[in-house]
């Protein structure tokens, strides 16, 4: 039957009905198939950057959240050094300052100096210097 059909194609003749729709669906398949194909390519396309979309989004709102709250502690700061600033104008802290800083006194006033104990100079000395220094430390004779 091929042969036949062959031959009747040399000849000039048109090819069979069957063979005619048997050709237009393999072409209709392969379109259909190649549809889907792009079809599920693109929907992977934008489920793969819907997903990078949202990554960096999350990224973005840890920043602005990190952001909120170093603004909150430089307010907070600020706060503080506004309120140091119109508490050293005051005469008072002026006057702490003068007596803790510069050692001064008001007339008929008597400053107390407490000096911590030497004993604790001795254990820190000891303490910085290590096994070794004190090995030797006990060792030397001369």
């Amino acid at each position: 039957m091929i042969q036949r059909i062959k031959k009747l194609k040399k000849r000039g003749f048109p090819l069979p009905k069957f063979r005619r729709k048997l050709g237009r669906v393999r072409q209709t398949t392969f379109f259909s198939v190649l549809l889907i194909l792009l079809f599920f390519l693109a929907v992977g396309f934008l489920i793969v950057s819907n997903w990078r979309i949202n990554r960096r989004r999350s990224e973005l709102i840890s920043q602005i959240r990190n952001l909120q709250e170093e603004i909150q502690t430089l307010e907070k700061k600020n706060q503080e050094l506004k309120a140091g600033i119109s508490r050293a104008s005051s005469e008072s802290h002026l006057e702490e300052v003068a007596r803790e800083s510069l050692g001064l006194k008001k007339p008929g006033e008597e400053v107390t100096v407490i000096l911590p104990p030497p004993e604790k100079e001795k254990e820190e000395k000891l303490e910085e210097k290590g096994i070794w220094e004190r090995i030797l430390e006990k060792l030397k004779f001369w």
